[in-house]
């Protein structure tokens, strides 16, 4: 049986990639292992999918000052260690590494013991974890055109990032009962990240009474950050997150506010959902979300309203002028190239091992 290892951890967007994987990899008859950290998100996330889970030491690599910066590197000499040790043990024939910290001793050891290895990068410019990792990559594959000119031109492959394909098949009647909307009035969807964006939930919140005149709102607002006092407003439904019933609030979703995570934009993208991308701010991270959102407005698939702009009045002028034209931004997605990445990730999967 051909044997695969996936890798890739510390967010959930290090980690859904891979599991929308899981499904064709089995078609094809792949034995499939997950090595990630001991702790991390990503064994929480693989447990119920059966697959074997092999946990690694992880240390982060920081570009700033920590007292952490003198113990990781240890961490990481040491994952590379039980890394290796792994993959003399169960000898796979390819490994898809989908980033974070804990990949890098994976990617390494795959290069150590001359394993063939695909790297996925979702950002507009790679990581620093992709970054060290590239030079022992076969391929890499990325999201957007204008990350090609970031990788080396003989590994580069624009796929698009792999989709949960059960996201692709929501019912809409479930998520009117869920929501306790009615079918006379479109939806917006909200989705702040993970955990939540303060700016974006209270800009949202703050333009409810207008919103409510012409839309339903349904709001993914964040662990710990849905707002009691709103809880029994008509036509607004909130809650800290959603897994199973995703895909039905995204069926009914006319049209979608969200954070600029590549994974997330890439759903939408997928979904063919009109949207309005408010990119985490540069100050608060790599710039990488700022990115992200301005390949995708460039490309015709979304409007961006940056945080630092982001007011009542300038959320309601996007959410009106993007339902407006929401037509001409279906049409765009449909013509993207970047779809059907799970069918080109997995053709490069076969053809690496072949």
């Amino acid at each position: 049986m051909k044997r695969i290892i996936l890798t890739g951890g510390g967010t959930a967007g290090h980690v859904t990639p891979n599991i929308a994987l899981i499904p064709q990899l089995k078609e094809h008859e792949y034995d499939i292992q997950y090595i990630g950290s001991y702790e991390g998100i990503e064994k929480e996330l693989i447990e119920p999918f059966q697959i074997p889970y092999h946990g690694i030491s992880s240390g982060k690599l920081r570009r700033y000052f920590s007292l952490q910066n003198f113990t990781d590197p240890f961490r990481v000499i040491k994952g590379f260690q039980e890394a290796n040790a792994l993959i003399k043990e169960l000898k796979p024939d390819v490994i898809f590494s989908k980033g974070g910290f804990v990949s890098v001793p994976v990617v390494l050891a795959g290069r150590r013991n001359k394993i063939p290895t695909i790297i996925h990068e979702s950002d507009m410019t790679p990581g620093l974890a992709n970054k060290i990792a590239i030079p022992s990559a076969t391929k890499v594959c990325c999201n957007f055109p204008e990350t090609l000119e970031h990788l080396p031109k003989e590994k580069a492959v624009l796929t698009g990032s792999p989709i949960r394909q059960e996201l692709l098949s929501g019912n809409k009647i479930a998520a009117l009962d869920l929501c306790g909307f009615s079918a006379d009035k479109p939806v917006i969807l909200v989705i702040g990240g993970s955990l939540g964006s303060i700016a974006v939930n209270n800009a949202v919140r703050l333009a409810l009474p207008e919103l409510l005149e012409s839309f339903q709102v349904v709001h993914l607002c964040g662990k710990g950050k849905v707002d009691e006092n709103l809880t029994s407003l008509k036509g607004y439904a909130q809650f800290e997150y959603i897994k199973t019933e995703l895909r039905d609030i995204f069926a009914l979703s006319d049209i979608v506010i969200s954070r600029a995570g590549a994974n997330a934009i890439c759903e939408l993208l997928a979904l063919r959902k009109p949207n309005l991308l408010i990119p985490l701010s540069a100050n608060a991270s790599r710039g990488d979300q700022i990115l992200n959102a301005r390949s995708f407005e460039q490309q015709g698939f979304s409007m961006v309203l940056e945080e630092e702009d982001l007011t009542k009045e300038s959320l309601l002028d996007a959410v009106l002028n993007l339902y407006k034209h929401r037509s001409q931004f279906m049409d765009a997605m449909r013509d993207s190239k970047q779809q059907n990445s799970i069918d080109t990730i997995i053709r490069l999967i076969e053809d690496i091992h072949n």
